[in-house]
């Protein structure tokens, strides 16, 4: 609970809310603030507070800035990554029609509505592409199979009815039996449908629109270390159309100028990073954490690079019986411990885990290491062999 004292305006901010100060050793995850803001970020939304703008220009200005980085023609920001898939997707539909636009989603009168997903690019990241595709008024049609789509369902799947076509590049979908990007704008470009990609967790900002994409859309408060925002780039036309969403749906998720500085300046900041020296230190954190657990049994570990082809490399803990440890029950003492570890357990079913070293503060890689090493060479905990099982029922209690 929040704490209640006249001394409380004293304390750190996580304390003076009741909240745990947890590490984050999990990567960008939005359930867990997504990442360290840049501090030109942190500047421009302070600057901008409490000045007056014409959203408008304002908005012109993001443009310039998501083109020249992202090499597409025009670009607006979204409230998130999955805003802008919302908002690309009504803009295929829709057009410039303003009437049309007013009308979504209940009423698409006249509008191609069907848009194409491979299967296994159904992703879900807290709501599912096929739910944004209907919040915007759409219907999802999925081609293929969820380990296999091959070009002729796509091409097939495509009629007179539909708008545009998803790409999904992400950690959740499925790795093998897909389309390639190429592969399927060539299928949609041939038939006049635009392509979509959610790229909303991907470093390369230029390569998406390169192979072809009309619309691409990232996340800009992951590793871009912008405010909670989306980056939506593409062709001039479409970019119009979601941007006229704010005369409609997306009037629900509009962003405020705070928002809107703080991406510009992470996006310009992004341009300068130094991307070499930001890998070496995670190199040597990396490394820091395979030391922490040489030699312990049932523990191995390797460098893992990241599946999207990001160049972002974590390592992964495989977890065997031997070592008295569950790999739930690891990420479980890690979370439960002080200061409590967040680390990527999304497979621990498997035996396995990974550390991500993109969002530490300084000290807490260490202080990672040593907590791996002290758990793993301590009395196990009741619960250290528990199996992993999902559950609502915190979910459903909340705010309680």
């Amino acid at each position: 609970m929040p704490v209640n004292s006249t001394d409380a305006t004293n304390l750190p901010i996580r304390e003076r809310l009741g909240l745990r100060p947890i590490i984050n050793a999990s990567g960008t995850m939005t359930a867990l603030g997504a990442s360290i803001m840049v501090p030109e970020a942190i500047k421009a939304m302070a600057e901008i507070a409490t000045e007056f703008v014409e959203m408008d220009d304002l908005l012109r200005a993001a443009s310039h800035v998501i083109a020249r980085l992202t090499g597409a023609e025009a670009g607006f920001v979204a409230s998130s990554a999955a805003g802008g898939i919302i908002l690309s997707v009504a803009a295929a539909m829709t057009g410039a029609a303003l009437l049309a636009i007013e009308r979504l989603p209940l009423d698409t009168t006249g509008l191609k509505t069907e848009v194409i997903l491979q299967y296994g690019h159904n992703a879900a990241y807290g709501n599912s592409i096929d739910q944004a595709i209907r919040i915007a008024g759409g219907t999802p049609v999925l081609a293929g199979s969820v380990s296999a789509c091959q070009p002729y369902q796509v091409a097939e799947a495509i009629t007179a009815n539909t708008a545009a076509g998803i790409y999904t590049v992400a950690h959740s979908t499925i790795s093998y039996g897909m389309l390639s990007l190429p592969e399927f704008v060539a299928i949609c470009h041939s038939k006049g449908v635009p392509v979509i990609v959610d790229a909303a967790a991907e470093y390369d900002l230029r390569r998406f629109i390169a192979e072809g994409a009309d619309i691409a859309v990232y996340s800009g408060h992951k590793f871009l270390g912008g405010p909670t925002s989306g980056v939506v780039a593409g062709r001039k036309d479409l970019i119009r159309a979601g941007y006229l969403q704010n005369r409609g749906i997306g009037r629900g998720m509009k962003v405020g100028k705070e928002s809107i500085v703080g991406l510009i300046a992470a996006l310009e900041a992004w341009e300068v990073r130094d991307h070499a020296g930001i890998k070496a230190r995670e190199t040597a954190v990396i490394e820091l954490w395979r030391e922490s657990l040489a030699g312990h049994k049932g523990i191995e570990t390797r460098v893992s690079p990241d599946s999207t082809n990001n160049p972002v490399d974590r390592l992964e803990v495989r977890v065997k019986p031997e070592s008295g440890f569950s790999a739930y029950g690891l990420v479980s003492t890690l979370a439960a411990g002080e200061p409590p570890i967040m680390v990527r357990g999304h497979q621990a079913e498997q035996g396995r885990f990974w550390l991500d070293p993109c969002n530490l503060h300084p000290g807490e890689a260490e202080t990672v290491g040593r907590r791996l090493a002290e758990i793993v060479s301590t009395t196990r905990p009741a619960d250290a062999m528990a199996a992993p099982g999902k559950s609502t029922a915190g979910l459903l209690k909340w705010p309680d």
